[in-house]
């Protein structure tokens, strides 16, 4: 039992699904055959006991009528040969138990003694494998008193139970033997899918994630959820593959252009600039700025981090809105004199949101550096607030050079620059929008860009509004 245990633990899926289907189809089979042969043959017994009954009622009431004596009992012989069927023997006892009157039609009468009752009595027996149905009942016709004896072999009865049976067990066998194809086949449709994913994974882990998909049939069941959900997540692997490498190559670019200029620099002053203080002066202004450049992108390189790992923000309590935005337009103003900064905030008053003060100031102070450093000669920046369906949203809009279309998509991705040239001009490490997007997320909100060339842009911050969204 073990072994067999074994052997079969370690088959194929699809043959256990074939093996299971067979088994369970078997032993439903058997079990409705077997019912189905136990009622047919209930049946067959109850029709016989009918079929007894009525010879039975017969003769008493040919006999009662007749009020025969024993001897005209004896000379009726024609008339209960005429009533006997097949396979059947009728007997007259009279009250000692003594046969009258005899009569065979093919069956012994040496298989059941005669026995005298004094009330209706029907049983079933067996003579060997034969089964035999008796009945007796008491006789009373006027000058007679005795008893009726009718023993009838069931063995046409048996006979067609048997083939019913034979029928039962062909077809059982014949229905095992289709199941079994049918689950091999059944087995092998619901296989391919998942075969198909398992070979999807081989190649992957051979050549690579790139392109390498399942094929999804357009059937509307689990199996093809499954390949969905699959090639979904191995393209969200292979963006994030993507973006990783993206994010590595970038951030090697942008830490070794400070590097090498400080390298540059500090080579000429080992070499012959530590002795001329002109030189000496420049060397160290630019690799003291340079360091600084370093600093800013490691220290935006571990917000950026932070701002990624995402934690439970469910406690996090609501703010007053317009509150936030003034005092962070305040402090920023003055950094900037020369820019204007105008504010429609009306909207947003006693507004609350789920959000730190701190990490809606950080985002503020991204969005409001970037209208600055691209507000061209217009100097002005409009701040402005709404309530659009069940979101808070802060519009802040610069009427400077734009943002190309086909920019727009990239513009959250690390260290993505518009113009590259003027970005390094005006400093920076481009990851300012990718750091808003994750602290954006992170509080279940929205950033959303729009823009257009030469006329302006306009970001805005939408978040999910909380239920009670006024300040009491």
């Amino acid at each position: 039992m073990a072994t067999l245990k074994s052997v079969f633990s370690r088959l194929p899926i699809r043959w256990k699904l074939a093996v299971w289907s067979s088994l369970l189809l078997c032993i439903l089979f058997v079990l409705y055959n077997s019912v189905q042969y136990f009622t047919i043959n209930q049946w067959m017994v109850s029709e016989g006991e009918v079929s007894i009954r009525k010879s039975m009622n017969e003769l008493q009431s040919f006999f009662q009528e007749k009020q025969m004596s024993a001897q005209e009992i004896v000379n009726s012989r024609r008339f209960v040969e005429d009533m006997n069927d097949p396979h059947q023997i009728i007997r007259i006892l009279n009250q000692q138990g003594i046969p009258l009157l005899s009569v065979s039609n093919e069956l012994p009468e040496d298989w059941f003694l005669p026995q005298t009752v004094q009330s209706t009595r029907i049983m079933t027996a067996w003579h060997l494998e034969d089964q035999v149905l008796i009945m007796r009942s008491p006789l009373h016709s006027g000058r007679f008193t005795g008893t009726i004896e009718i023993i009838n072999n069931m063995e046409n009865l048996e006979k067609v139970s048997d083939k019913i049976k034979g029928v039962m067990i062909a077809g059982g066998i014949g229905a095992i033997l289709l199941s079994a194809l049918g689950g091999i086949f059944l087995s092998r449709q619901l296989i391919r899918p998942i075969q198909s994913m398992t070979d999807t994974m081989t190649r992957i882990r051979k050549k690579g994630i790139h392109e390498e998909r399942v094929q999804v049939s357009d059937n509307n069941d689990e199996l093809s959820n499954l390949g969905r959900v699959f090639n979904g997540l191995m393209d969200q692997l292979e963006r994030s593959f993507l973006q990783q490498k993206q994010f590595v190559e970038d951030a090697s670019h942008e830490l070794r252009t400070p590097i090498s200029i400080i390298e540059g620099h500090i080579s000429l002053l080992n070499r012959w600039g530590k002795h001329d203080p002109a030189i000496l002066d420049e060397s160290l202004s630019v690799s003291i700025l340079e360091l600084e450049r370093l600093k800013g992108i490691v220290n935006d390189l571990l917000e950026l981090t932070r701002a990624e790992s995402r934690t439970s923000d469910q406690d996090v309590p609501a703010i007053d809105t317009r509150h936030t935005v003034q005092y962070t337009l305040t402090n920023f103003a003055m950094l900037h004199p020369d820019m204007k900064f105008r504010e429609e905030l009306n909207p947003l008053e006693k507004v609350q949101v789920k959000i730190t003060p701190q990490h809606l100031e950080q985002l503020l102070l991204i969005m409001l550096d970037n209208a600055v450093k691209y507000a061209g000669s217009s100097k002005e920046i409009l701040v402005t607030g709404t309530l659009e369906r069940n979101e808070v949203c802060i519009h802040i809009t610069d009427y400077g050079i734009g943002i190309p279309t086909e920019d727009l998509p990239y513009l959250f991705d690390r260290f993505y620059r518009v113009d590259k040239a003027r970005s390094r001009e005006q400093g920076g490490t481009g990851l300012g929008l990718a750091i808003a997007k994750q602290l954006v997320k992170r509080y279940n909100g929205d950033i959303r860009v729009s823009s257009i060339e030469n006329i302006g842009t306009t970001v805005t911050l939408a978040f999910p509004m909380p239920e009670s969204r006024y300040v009491g």
